[in-house]
Order: C-alpha cells, then sequence, then structure tokens
C-alpha cells in the first residue's frame, strides 16, 4: 500500500472511535462532529432501524417486543455485524451532514489486546458501511496523542485509558507501545456490578439507565470526603412492584472493588513489565487517565496510594482518544507509525 494516498485532501476523512459505549466522529478540518451512544434500535419484525445513538438509548429497557435497542459493540470488539454496519453507516453520513461523493478514508482506534479475527471484523465492517481504506491504531497511543503527551521522544510515557468495555494501558515511547495490556473490564462491567450488588443486597432489579446514573453521581474508587446518597427505584424481586431504597457511596465502592481492582491490577503489571531506564521517566511524568470510565470519583486518589506515582487527568478524557484519532488524518508521517495491520 502506497502511504503517500493515506488520506488525500479530501475533506470527507473521518476519524472514529468505535466505542462499546459512545461511538465519536472527527471530521477531518471540523473536528468532533458525532458523540452518540453506541445503540441501535431494530424492528425485529421488518429489520428496520428505528433509532441510532441517543434517541435509541432513550428506548432502553422501554420498547415493546417487536422492537429491541442493541448494543452491537461488547467489550471493545463488534458483537453484531450486521448492526455495526448500519450504526457506522449512519453515523458517516451524519458526520458528513450530506451524501459524500467520495467514499472517506477512515482511522479507527481498537483495543490493544484486539485479535486479528477481530480487527478484520472491524475494517470489513466500516467497509461495508462505505469507507474507501480504513486504517487502525490502539485506543491507548490515540488516548496518549489525544492527551498531548509527547509520544515520538525517547522517553517513557504512561497513559491509562478507560472506556465502555475496555482498559487500555500503555508504555509508549519513541512512537512506539513498549508495553500494553489491555482488560476487558471498563464503565459497562461498572453499571453490570452495580445492578448485582443492589440485587444480591435488597433484592432491587436496576435498569442499565439507572445503575449507570448511580456510577455517575455516588460511584467512587477511594473514600470520599464527604458521604453521599442517592434514592434510586427498581423493581422488587420478591414482591414484584416498584421500590424505592437510598444507597450510599460507601456501598457503591463496595460494589466496583473488584472491577476496580482489575484495572489497579493492570497498572500495576504494566509498570512491573516497564524496562528500568524508561521507570525513572514514569516516576517524573506519572501516570495519564483518559477515557469516560476514568471520571469516577477518586480513581486518580486510589491509582497513587497503590502505585507511589503522580496521577492526573488528561484534558476532556471522554473525547482524548477520537482527537488522538484525529490528529492522524493530518499526520501521514506518525499514522505511517502508528498504524496496525
Amino acid at each position: 500500500m502506497v502511504f503517500s494516498r493515506l488520506l488525500g485532501l479530501f475533506s470527507s476523512d473521518l476519524a472514529i472511535d468505535l466505542g462499546t459505549a459512545n461511538t465519536l466522529v472527527f471530521v477531518r478540518g471540523r473536528g468532533i462532529s458525532v458523540c452518540e451512544p453506541s445503540i441501535v434500535a431494530v424492528n425485529r419484525v421488518t429489520n428496520r432501524v428505528e433509532a441510532v445513538g441517543a434517541k435509541a438509548k432513550d428506548m432502553l429497557g422501554k420498547t415493546p417486543g417487536n422492537i429491541q435497542a442493541i448494543r452491537p459493540m461488547k467489550d471493545g470488539v463488534i458483537a453484531d455485524f450486521d448492526v455495526t454496519e448500519r450504526m457506522l453507516e449512519h453515523f458517516i453520513r451524519q458526520a458528513n451532514g450530506r451524501s459524500f461523493l467520495v467514499r472517506p478514508r477512515i482511522v479507527i482506534s481498537v483495543p490493544s489486546e484486539i485479535t486479528q479475527v477481530e480487527k478484520r471484523a472491524v475494517k470489513d465492517t466500516a467497509l461495508k458501511a462505505g469507507a474507501s481504506e480504513v486504517f487502525l491504531i490502539e485506543q491507548a497511543m490515540a488516548a496518549a496523542i489525544g492527551a498531548g503527551l509527547p509520544i515520538t521522544e525517547p522517553s517513557g510515557n504512561m497513559i491509562l485509558d478507560i472506556g465502555g468495555g475496555t482498559s487500555d494501558v500503555a508504555v509508549i515511547s519513541f512512537a512506539g507501545v513498549v508495553h500494553a495490556r489491555s482488560v476487558r473490564v471498563a464503565g459497562n462491567e461498572m453499571d453490570e456490578a452495580i445492578i448485582l450488588y443492589l440485587k444480591k443486597k435488597y433484592n432491587l432489579l436496576l435498569g442499565e439507565r439507572t445503575a449507570e446514573q448511580i456510577k455517575m453521581e455516588i460511584g467512587s474508587a477511594y473514600p470520599l470526603d464527604e458521604p453521599l446518597t442517592m434514592e434510586v427505584t427498581g423493581r422488587d424481586l420478591v414482591e414484584g412492584v416498584p421500590k424505592s431504597l437510598t444507597v450510599s457511596d460507601e456501598e457503591i465502592r463496595e460494589a466496583l472493588a473488584e472491577t476496580v481492582s482489575t484495572i489497579v491490577d493492570a497498572v500495576r503489571n504494566a509498570l512491573e513489565k516497564t524496562p528500568p531506564e524508561l521507570s525513572a521517566d514514569i516516576m517524573d511524568k506519572g501516570i495519564i487517565l483518559a477515557g469516560g470510565g476514568s471520571l469516577l470519583k477518586n480513581l486518580d486518589k486510589r491509582l497513587r496510594e497503590e502505585t507511589g506515582l503522580p496521577v492526573s487527568h488528561c484534558e476532556e478524557p471522554s473525547s482524548a482518544v477520537v482527537r488522538g484519532t484525529g490528529m492522524m488524518l493530518t499526520n501521514i508521517d506518525l499514522l505511517r507509525k502508528i498504524a496496525i495491520d
């Protein structure tokens, strides 16, 4: 493949963060133009797409039997090819705001430990959705670029990107990944842990959206300075009727303990496998957090406590990956170095 043809001068070229929870699309020359939940509502009788993105998310748990709200991405990879293709096609057209005459070249970020089969699935789905060429880069690398880290310098940079389906931690130096680890535990797993905890403790069944709201409002990885509580409503599994109760941040922290520990262990593992020459750089610079899942309250304090390193969030963590991916649309030389087969 001739890289000089890589991304051309077409304004329709796109960068996509194809996430388990949300899909973000960056248009060359315009910036982020799409930020929508990765959800598609499909009519199972007619096979027609009823809604995509935010409108489909509003339907979660509220649809009649013939309409199903589907999350076509699971653990950072495609679980439903047909629905993902239709979702991508919708977002590509939404990003361009018109029918494009030139099929766009697309750069997509993927988890670090994605298999060859999964890579091929992402490429094939994007091509079917309307792309002329597809290039893949690792999410942790994209997050580091989007966070403004000096990845091309011969010094160590550590990034932890926590999305909806995967948490990617990487040590990057001289535009290469020295060590990377991807665990399929992230924001969605936290939501599921909250649902399971309250089901076991209170026989209360919650919906996905309620669990996500609990996580965002009172979820934490380390004790808070001020205790928080929240009233939640679900279905009583014993009586079968709606029921409300008040939960505390301490309970939700207990619910999230295993998930958070898995993420912390991935960071520890990465630190253990970092070459000594780069460890000094990381001691100095610390760990940079990116991704929507990294916004869990006091996660930075927990990591600081566990590793003894400085920990800080990058600017606008939720969009760091798509910003970094988008920068590759105008930096062909760097894309040549970091694109994966």
